[in-house]
């Protein structure tokens, strides 16, 4: 019965609540609540709620009953807010209930007197440090709570005293942000915070505190509070949060790639999270980002501003694969594309500018030993984007072709592919090379885009035409290996490309239609258009379309195999297994493709009748198109035999056997080539020794005896004429060329032009039957006697047209005519003059190597190719755009280069009274040039080079594992002894030019050594013994060797140490400027001597002085960067950088002013050496002038005080470089002085010498230009040093004496004599005087003028 009544007081209890507040009797309402025990009134509240019905209008009745002038009902308020707080977070209610009891809660908040609110803010952030908020519905509240409680008027008690409304709520979130948060409620509390006022350092606290909770949480958690903590942003600290999400996900990165990198070392615990899912989190992250700055613009301006800033401090910090992407993301709005490209492009270009400065220098390596590469990093979010990110990838396309246009090639660096690449030193190249990486990764990681980058390439490939567009070739060449048959989707945009073929450059022809190749043999549409657009273009009035109809035409023939064709090796071709894909779809058979190439060489042989250029190409190209597509043999060699009848001969005994004058072609005055007859014998050479090493086996094992007879007859007709030719032209003389010694061969005449047309003919029919009757002599002495002969044919009209280009400059022979002799066959010619010991070869290769000018030949023939090769990137004749068999036969060129300069010394070679260079000499500069190609072309492929290059493990098996230190260094080795016993060989002996080329040898190989390897010392220590020890008077090789001395010097350490001591030779050598000063010899190189030290050791000094002043520089600018964005958390780290980096730049500065303090007392000639000097110590007094702005700074900002070392350089400064510099200026004067004395005194004998006296003066004011600009700098110097003085309270300016200025120009005894002289030169000398009293400012302004009016 007791329950059931008190279940019957209570409800009546909440009816009569509710009566009397409907009733507005506040009265019997105040006194009814005041009979409520505080746990009954809990319970009255929850029960109502649990019901859900009238729980809002039974607290208004409280409420109502408890008005806030009472203290009762103050009290009774904060019982019902305590109570409503458990019951919100227990879960137990109806969200709508929940929502209505916090909105009643939150208006009635307001009314609560200061300490009411006080206390109820305390429990709140007691209930959350005791990580009992469950699921923060009641943070609403608390916002509320915290905002009424900031304008609170009332003075709170705190502890021990008093705090105003705003300050304990400061206090509150100082209290709240140090305790620990529930990982359930971090996402609460965040939002809550947005509703709550909060001033800048209020803020910072809570966004310093969300952000060290992130590697609390689990991964899953991060992004809705990420999107939380940037709605918060909106208050501020923008910078702070940005800052923080990139750095946490940086950090991860890192993590990731080093648990990657080594896996054994990772803990289980210690684990971070799946890579896939740390993806999908950072696109999550990136996505909030771009949604908030959607509705703040001002958060993508702030990104923006954060990321240029740590780029210039610290760009390893923030420019990460995370931030990238988010920057990348944040260009597709318009608003900010311009600026997240300009900020990408400065970036990239400012990092390999930066790459490029520290992989030069040992120095800068010591002081940032982490390098820090965008490009990488770039890469990395290409490759990051595969796993979703789609809103990456367009601002990554665009950044790719923003690269490529930005930073373009000027000027066609070569046809090759391998060429451009090559040549990527510098830092536009690398980001027009990055811009590609981009592309072409994007296109494979996402296939959506594929067309549509395709597509784009192909636009700038048609509207690019007039500008070099290799690089987008290239590109789209890469594209389509990767991927051929995404051509499909584009076929239009392909053959809309193909209508632009006749305004391309043949090269970028060739390049396009080997490109997209792939493509002619699964669309049938597309081939037929291709057609289409050669049919025409062969008949075009323009000669370019004609060539690119002829290169796409040989494409096609080369691509469609006739059934039963040989299969033949396509490792020469740019596209190679997606061909084999490509074959699979095609919609048409081998068998077809016959009546196809027939018809295309049904076209081809109407060229046989257009220009020389057009047939040029033509032979050229039939020799690959044989070899590949070997059943159109047929057609094609009797094509080439029906051509070369026209110009032979076929009487046996007619002299001579060619017909030359069917070469040529007259246009009214004018003579011009209409022949290439060389090129036809050459092409016709190549297939026939083609046809007889593959075809006639072929032939033979199918025994297909009528064809055979075809086969065998054409071989046997053209090998009869080739040798009748050869018969004939070895018993010819020039004069039945109508070519002798007598004949004209100058350009301004119709016969000059035509006899210069003719030797360059018969010059390349000589070569092209010298190959031929080498490959098929088969080492007979008959055959190698008849080389010869035409050999001695060769050489006759060579001589001749040297001779003549003597006299004529502007004879064709001036520029040597390319060798028609193919790179395989100099390979061959070569191992055998120089390596074949063979008994049986040994009579007939006697007969060749006989003649020493023959053999001088075929290593200048080997020369002219690789030096083709180096250019081009490929050589003429067969295989000479096959990069891989290029690179074999350079190796076989090589080892026989080296085996025959290393066996034969020049000095032990009889050249006896030849003209010419020796053949070890050849040797040596063909060896050089290989080695430069190598590194140019094949820097991949530099193992298996030096491996080919160790003679005696000739049948070694290959390594897997080559040591290119190891194998450089023993080569070096052998190019060391050859120097050395060149610099020992006494005065007539040695030679300067092959000295020059060993040391350029041994500097091109150190380029191939590991820095820190002991091979790489024990070469530097053998360079610096050679310098110290040889006393050279030949100026290019002591250039050669102080370069190579200072290239390696930089790889071990900074070089300043060096350049002092050579200063102070310099100076022993050439004496002082004070002619009394007797100079101490201390002769720490024997290199620099009397002869030596000016200009050449001199000038590369200060060339070496400017590299290591932008070195210097270069730090400085870090240093300042360094100082203006110091942030407190990290100084003590950035202090002991900064120190660092100040002690490094004032050693290289002190220990540079001390090689300068030698220099400038140096009585160096006039011209060159003065001009550098005076330039170089205005850069010097420069650089002092900015590192004292620096310190100007740190005073300034009170971040520290001049340093005991930047004192002792002042004075280094003061007392041994400016009054030294002063001196050096008079010294200059003088000496100018003297040149124009002596111009004035040839100018009164002679009056016909004015020309020469203008040029004197104009040369000596040309080279006091500098010395105004000097003052300047050092008076410039000068000011900075006494603003830092005041700043830093030391006076820097002890150490400097005042500088006497221009008093310079005073002096008695000439003051005298000059007084004395005519009139009319007194009058010239009364400004000198006048400017002598004059101030020192005007009498530096006044110093060039008086110069122009001695030029009057």
């Amino acid at each position: 019965m007791t329950v059931l009544q008190s279940l019957l007081t209570r409800a009546a209890m909440d009816q009569k609540i509710l009566s009397l507040a409907a009733e507005e009797a506040l009265d019997r309402l105040q006194e009814c609540l005041q009979n409520l025990k505080e746990n009954e009134l809990g319970d009255l509240i929850m029960r109502q709620a649990v019901k859900g019905k009238e729980t809002a209008i039974l607290l208004r009745g409280i409420f109502k009953g408890s008005p806030c002038s009472q203290q009762n009902g103050v009290l009774r308020r904060l019982q019902v807010y305590k109570h409503c707080i458990r019951l919100v977070e227990s879960g137990d209610l109806q969200l709508d209930i929940v929502s209505e009891i916090i909105g009643l809660l939150m208006l009635e908040a307001r009314q609560l007197p200061g300490a009411a609110l006080a206390e109820l803010a305390t429990l709140f952030v007691d209930v959350i440090k005791g990580g009992s908020l469950s699921n923060g519905k009641s943070l609403e509240l608390f916002s509320t709570v915290l905002t009424a409680l900031a304008t609170s008027k009332e003075s709170l008690v705190y502890g021990k005293g008093e705090l105003s409304g705003e300050e304990f709520k400061k206090q509150l979130i100082n209290t709240l942000c140090s305790s620990r948060w529930d990982h359930q409620c971090v996402i609460h509390l965040t939002n809550m915070f947005r509703d709550i006022p909060l001033n800048a350092e209020e803020l910072q606290f809570v966004v310093e505190k969300v952000l060290r909770i992130f590697s609390k949480l689990d991964l899953q958690e991060i992004p809705p509070l990420v999107y939380q903590l940037l709605l918060l942003s909106a208050k501020g600290s923008k910078k702070t949060v940005l800052e923080g999400i990139i750095t946490f996900f940086n950090q991860l990165d890192k993590r990731q790639k080093e648990e990657q990198r080594i896996p054994e070392s990772v803990d289980l615990e210690a684990a971070t999270v799946p890579l896939d899912q740390l993806r999908h989190v950072e696109g999550t992250i990136i996505l909030h980002i771009i949604s908030v700055i959607n509705l703040d613009q001002g958060l993508g301006r702030e990104l923006i501003k954060l990321l240029k800033t740590e780029q210039q401090r610290d760009p390893g910090k923030t420019l990460c694969p995370f931030s990238v992407a988010l920057v990348l993301s944040v260009a597709i709005k318009h608003r900010f594309e311009e600026q997240v490209f300009d900020f990408l492009k400065m970036s990239i270009v400012r990092s390999c500018k930066d790459l490029q400065f520290l992989q030069g220098s040992k120095f800068l390596q010591d002081l940032f030993p982490q390098q820090y590469d965008i490009a990488s990093i770039i890469l990395e979010v290409v490759e990051n984007s595969a796993f979703g990110w789609d809103h990456v990838t367009q601002g990554l396309v665009d950044l790719g072709f923003t690269l490529m246009e930005s930073y373009e090639p000027k000027k066609v660096l070569g046809k090759a592919a391998e060429t451009s690449y090559g040549l990527s030193k510098m830092p536009a190249q690398q980001a027009c090379r990055l811009g590609a990486n981009i592309l072409l990764e994007t296109f494979k990681v996402h296939e959506p885009i594929r067309s549509a980058i395709l597509e784009q390439v192909l636009n700038r490939v048609i509207t690019k035409a007039a500008s070099p567009i290799n690089h987008f070739i290239d590109l789209l060449s890469n594209i389509v290996v990767s991927a051929p048959l995404v051509l499909q989707n584009s076929s239009s945009k392909v053959t809309e490309a193909f209508d632009n073929l006749s305004f391309l450059p043949l090269d970028m022809v060739q390049g396009l239609l080997k490109a997209v190749q792939p493509l002619l043999k699964v669309s049938m549409s597309v081939r037929d258009s291709l057609i289409l657009v050669l049919r025409k273009a062969i008949f075009s009035r323009q000669l370019d379309a004609r060539k690119a109809a002829v290169a796409g035409f040989l494409l096609l023939l080369k691509n469609f195999k006739v059934l039963g064709s040989l299969t033949f090796s396509q490792c020469s071709q740019a596209i190679g297994a997606s061909q084999v894909q490509a074959d699979i779809h095609a919609c048409y058979n081998s068998a077809a493709n016959e009546a196809f190439c027939l018809e295309i060489l049904g076209s081809l042989r109407r060229c046989l009748s257009q220009q020389a250029d057009v047939r040029l190409m033509l032979y050229e190209g039939f020799y690959d198109v044989l070899r590949r597509n070997s059943q159109l043999s047929n057609s094609i060699m009797e094509t080439l035999q029906s051509q070369i009848k026209r110009y032979y001969e076929p009487e046996p005994d007619l002299l001579p056997p060619l017909k030359l004058e069917g070469c040529i072609v007259a246009q009214g005055d004018q003579i011009f080539l209409q022949e290439p007859l060389a090129h036809l014998l050459s092409c016709i050479q190549h297939c026939l020794a083609w046809y007889k090493s593959t075809m006639q086996l072929h032939h033979e094992a199918e025994e297909e005896e009528d064809e055979d007879g075809d086969y065998v007859g054409f071989q046997q007709d053209l090998e009869e004429m080739l040798d009748s030719i050869t018969r004939r032209m070895i018993k010819s003389e020039l004069e039945d060329f109508e070519l002798d010694k007598s004949a004209d061969f100058s350009l301004f005449s119709g016969v000059g032009v035509k006899n210069n047309i003719y030797a360059i003919l018969v010059m390349g029919v000589c070569e092209v039957l010298i190959e031929y009757n080498f490959n098929t002599g088969n080492f007979s002495k008959n055959k190698f006697e008849d080389v010869l002969g035409l050999f001695k044919c060769y050489s006759k009209l060579s001589e001749i047209l040297k001779e003549k280009a003597g006299k004529n400059k502007l004879s064709l022979a001036n520029k040597t005519a390319r060798s028609f002799l193919s790179m395989s066959f100099i390979s061959t010619l070569l191992t055998a003059l120089f390596r074949d010991s063979a008994q049986s070869h040994e009579e007939s290769l006697a007969v060749l190597r006989s003649s020493s000018e023959f053999m001088r030949y075929a290593v200048s023939v080997a020369l002219q190719k690789v030096q083709q090769l180096e250019e081009t990137g490929q050589t003429d004749g067969p295989d000479g755009q096959n990069p891989e068999k290029m690179f074999q036969t350079l190796c076989k060129i090589t080892r026989v280069l080296l085996w025959r300069y290393t066996s034969i010394p020049t000095a032990v070679e009889e050249s006896g009274k030849k003209k010419g260079k020796s053949i070890s000499l050849l040797c040596l500069e063909g060896l050089l040039k290989i080695f430069n190609t190598v590194q140019q072309l094949y820097k991949s492929k530099i193992p298996q080079f030096l491996r080919a290059l160790d003679i005696a493990n000739d049948d070694a098996e290959e390594e897997d594992d080559i040591n290119v230190t190891e194998k450089a260094a023993f080569q070096i080795r052998q190019f060391q002894r050859s120097l050395v016993n060149q610099l020992s060989s006494a005065g007539d002996d040695f030679n300067s030019k092959e000295a020059l080329s060993l040391v350029t040898i041994i500097s091109t190989l150190s380029k191939l050594l590991e820095p820190s390897s002991p091979q790489f010392i024990q070469l530097f220590s053998w360079t610096v013994k050679i310098c110290k020890e040889n006393s050279l008077e030949d100026a290019p090789c002591c250039k050669g060797l102080l370069t190579l001395l200072f290239n390696l010097h930089v790889l071990y350490k900074s070089p300043v140490g060096l350049l002092r001591e050579l200063a102070q030779d310099i100076h022993a050598h050439l004496g002082d400027i004070d002619q009394d000063m007797e100079v101490e010899n201390p002769s720490h190189f024997a290199i620099v001597n009397i002869k030596t030290a000016a200009p050449t050791a001199c000038l590369l000094v200060l060339a070496q002085a400017e590299k290591v002043l932008e070195e210097v520089d270069w730090l400085i600018k870090k240093l300042k960067n360094h100082l203006v964005l110091e942030i407190p958390e990290d100084s003590s780290q950035a202090s002991s950088q900064i120190q660092s980096l100040e002690k490094a730049i004032i050693l290289q500065l002190g220990t540079l002013l001390t090689a300068y303090h030698e220099l400038v007392q140096t009585a160096l000639p006039a011209g060159s050496c003065v001009d550098t000097l005076l330039r170089s110590l205005s850069k010097t007094y420069t650089i002092l002038t900015s590192l004292i702005k620096h310190y100007l700074q740190v005073c300034r900002s009170g971040l520290g005080t001049i340093s005991g070392r930047l004192e002792k350089l002042v004075k280094l400064s003061g007392s041994h470089l400016t009054p030294q510099c002063y001196a050096f200026i008079t010294y200059v004067q003088n000496i100018h002085s003297e040149s124009l004395s002596f111009a004035g005194e040839k100018k009164k004998k002679r009056e016909d010498e004015t020309a020469a006296v203008a040029t004197v003066m104009a040369k000596v004011l040309r080279e006091t230009k500098p010395i105004p600009n000097l003052i300047f700098a050092i008076e410039q110097y000068e000011k900075f040093l006494i603003h830092l003085s005041k700043k830093s309270k030391v006076n820097l300016m002890q150490y400097m004496k005042l500088s006497t200025s221009r008093d310079f120009r005073i002096n008695a005894s000439t003051l005298e004599s000059a007084l004395q002289e005519k009139n009319t030169e007194d009058a010239e000398n009364e400004p000198d005087n006048d400017q002598t009293v004059a101030a020192e400012q005007p009498a530096e302004s006044q110093e060039p003028k008086k110069k122009r009016r001695r030029k009057k």
